[in-house]
């Protein structure tokens, strides 16, 4: 026996070093093969199936190619917030000779504000009007219309 051939001390050895770091064995708790255990493992997170299979409100955005595209933009809140209003519950709230528009009907508590804008009002013809008016700036119908010039009142 010659001194190369000597063996150390089992308190001496150094340990394996296998797999490195999780403190979990030889495969470190990667398990064995597949993409989870390789090194730089790219998985996109689960939730962006998700993601991609909602309509998207606006055009396309750099991650989600032409998901954008599936939805038409929805009306704008001009759009959402419009007003309808009777002949009989403008007839309840005017005077004769009165000019009548957005402002007016604001002041009188017939319509509010959404969100700190004006609405769009449209007058309807249910009901009568018997007060001869004057209309500014506010969307009609054909018999409203017609019930207003009926009465020698004015549109503009």
């Amino acid at each position: 026996m010659q001194v190369h051939e000597l063996k150390k001390p089992k308190h001496l050895k150094s340990k394996r070093r296998v797999g490195r770091g999780g403190k979990r064995g030889t495969y470190s708790g990667k398990g064995m093969k597949g993409q989870k255990s390789r090194a730089g493992k790219n998985i996109r997170p689960q939730i962006w199936d998700y993601i991609f299979r909602t309509p998207k409100l606006s055009g396309p955005t750099a991650k989600l190619g032409d998901a954008g595209q599936r939805v038409k933009k929805q009306g704008t809140i001009k759009d959402i917030y419009r007003v309808i209003l009777n002949m009989d519950e403008l007839n309840n709230a005017v005077k004769e000779g009165d000019i009548v528009n957005v402002d007016y009907l604001l002041k009188n508590g017939l319509v509010r504000k959404y969100k700190g804008m004006k609405p769009r009002v449209k007058l309807l013809s249910k009901g009568k009007l018997t007060k001869r008016i004057t209309v500014e700036r506010l969307e009609l119908s054909k018999g409203a219309k017609e019930q207003i010039e009926k009465i020698k009142g004015t549109v503009k």
